[in-house]
């Protein structure tokens, strides 16, 4: 076994030797936000979508535009508004005076990677239209359903929900996003260098197209050589079981500030950020660590605390973090 890994490693320090370039061009232009590259080229090597949360003006629009010019994937924006509608998005039926039919006008959504900008201020009919693109990675343009191309990924981001003009996303819809990042303000180091970036006459150049598509697609193809231990999936299991029923597992009291644990689909994104997340760092296993890096994005959106969590300010980061302090690591 031991020899098998060896080689599963080899195999995944070259599959993934492209991950260096990526984050190189990307500093180029982007000051920090490290956390956010690495969870956007995630998405695209698990086919998961992201949530991005963060208030204005942290770069998160010019991250996911520079890592998509990178890659050489199409890229479409939509603003999100309240009197958004959903054929905004998707697409309609336009009639053609000269054949008298009926043709389809695809939207913004038939694209490699969607930037879904301040989600949250439409309302649930504009954002449950996304649904059926993000699951099935197709959408219905009146009776003719149309596939999407791959890869596809959204990126919503999200202003906070307590800010003025803002929804709460349907639990349905956000429970199909790989990750919920949150972005946070830079360090004064960091900020002193967006300045002197910023206040140029012309934004730093980076390489475009380093990788073609193709590439892509064999790096995602990769990702499921990277070995995951029994272990490791039972680690997984207890971490998820835990917030479903919080006594069983040490965790005397949380069930009261626990309104729903994750669903079924959180163990299956643990174990794909893991392998992405060790990916990402040329490994070829999947290590607890792996785990606890991305455990808080993975879970921070599915985990909702109950109304005595919140009356004692009690988020749901701080379960996660009580969840990964008391759950035995392997």
């Amino acid at each position: 076994m031991s020899l098998n890994i060896s080689e599963i490693n080899e195999f995944i320090k070259r599959e993934s030797a492209f991950i260096d370039s990526i984050t190189s061009e990307a500093s180029k232009v982007i000051v920090g936000q490290k956390h956010l590259i690495e969870g956007i080229i995630m998405g695209l090597l698990t086919d998961g979508h992201i949530l991005v949360e963060g208030v204005p003006g942290l770069a998160k629009t010019l991250t996911i535009k520079t890592i998509s010019d990178i890659l050489n994937l199409s890229f479409n924006r939509i603003q999100f508004t309240p009197d958004l509608l959903p054929a905004d998005i998707i697409g309609t039926m336009i009639y053609n005076q000269s054949t008298g039919t009926f043709t389809p006008k695809k939207g913004p959504v038939f694209t490699n990677i969607l930037l879904a900008d301040e989600i949250n201020r439409a309302p649930a009919k504009v954002q449950s239209a996304l649904l059926e693109a993000m699951q099935e990675r197709q959408v219905t343009i009146g009776e003719t359903t149309h596939r999407l191309p791959m890869p596809f990924l959204v990126m919503a981001t999200q202003n906070p929900i307590e800010q003025e003009g803002t929804y709460p996303l349907p639990e349905a819809q956000v429970d199909r996003f790989l990750l919920k990042i949150k972005v946070e303000y830079p360090t004064i180091q960091e900020e002193k260098e967006i300045i002197n970036r910023m206040t140029l006459s012309a934004l730093p150049e980076y390489q475009k197209r380093i990788i073609t598509p193709e590439s892509l697609a064999r790096a995602k193809e990769a990702l499921y050589k990277v070995y995951v231990d029994e272990k490791i999936k039972d680690y997984v299991l207890s971490i998820v079981f835990a917030s479903r029923k919080p006594e069983d597992y040490g965790l005397k009291g949380y069930s009261q500030l626990i309104e729903y644990g994750a669903s079924p689909r959180a163990s299956i994104y643990l174990i794909q950020a893991a392998r992405a997340h060790a990916f990402i760092r040329r490994r070829g296993y999947v290590t607890p660590e792996d785990i606890k890096s991305i455990g808080m994005d993975v879970l921070r959106h599915r985990i909702i605390p109950s109304f005595e969590a919140e009356a004692d300010n009690i988020t749901s980061e701080k379960i996660i973090q009580k969840i990964f302090d008391t759950v035995e690591v392997p």
